[in-house]
């Protein structure tokens, strides 16, 4: 063998193996059963959150989740798990297969993100990220989401749905409030005067 069939050799090789190095994202129904596995041993429920890399909303949501003082309030009640879908050109790899599938099964097309779903740990979608009217079901699709919440109207729905799937205590509910609240730019927290 000469030298130039060695270096096409050695190339091929090294070419396949990089290929083949850059993995596939986990399926959403993967993700999913992993999630469900995982919340069943716990007793927790599971968040499902979709997002993607340049979803400047999704990252703030996952800051304000991620706090110090509000993950362990989400934590203790469900399993958390992000799936990717929406992806800009050339970033299509990063998403979960199916992921967009399960956005269209839980009546979820079209809109942005981020979007979350609520289920409980035998897969029963518990509740969604849809705004729609109070006693409307959810068989209704909403006229828009919460997305990341900040307005009071998205707030408001969010801690809801938190009251509905966990056993936070007001306070918590309240904390959780008030942090999320912050992400709306126009919001001013009120004034506590500590004076008496």
């Amino acid at each position: 063998m000469n030298l130039k069939n060695l270096l096409f050799a050695v190339i091929t090789v090294f070419t396949l193996h990089t290929a083949s190095a850059q993995t596939t994202p986990p399926s959403a129904d993967e993700v999913i059963k992993e999630a469900m596995k995982e919340a069943k041993a716990q007793k927790k429920k599971v968040f499902i959150k979709f997002s993607a890399s340049w979803c400047g909303w999704c990252h703030k949501m996952d800051a304000s989740m991620n706090e110090p003082d509000m993950k362990p309030l989400f934590d203790k009640s469900f399993v958390m798990r992000q799936l990717i879908v929406m992806e800009s050109k050339g970033k299509e790899n990063l998403e979960n297969p199916g992921a967009a599938d399960l956005m269209k099964k839980y009546n979820s097309e079209g809109f942005g993100i981020p979007l979350w779903f609520i289920f409980d740990a035998d897969g029963k979608l518990l509740v969604d990220s849809h705004l729609r009217p109070e006693g409307v079901g959810m068989e209704v699709k909403g006229k828009n989401i919460i997305g990341c919440p900040a307005s009071k109207d998205e707030v408001d729905a969010f801690v809801r749905a938190l009251k509905l799937t966990t056993k936070l205590t007001d306070i918590e509910l309240a904390k959780i409030f008030a942090r999320f609240r912050q992400n709306d730019p126009t919001y001013k927290a009120p004034v506590v005067n500590k004076a008496k």
